[in-house]
């Protein structure tokens, strides 16, 4: 180490002067929440098809499974 105010790995030490640093304020703008904006209907409606196969399939299923018992 050449200086006291360094770290063993070179970084340098901040200056802190009086008072911390606070932190910023800006922040990400906040989404949309219009219900009319298409992309949104689409992937409703694509999850809605997608939980109504999912309950079929599974219907299907119980019935050919109850069906190899009768």
């Amino acid at each position: 180490m050449s200086t006291l105010s360094e770290y063993p790995y070179g970084c340098g030490r901040p200056a802190v002067i009086g008072r911390l640093l606070r932190m910023t304020t800006r922040r990400a703008p906040q989404p949309l929440s219009d219900p009319n904006r298409p992309v949104e209907r689409a992937v409703t409606a694509a999850l809605v098809l997608a939980v109504v196969a999912g309950v079929a399939w599974i219907g299907g299923m119980i019935l050919t499974v109850a069906g190899w018992t009768l």
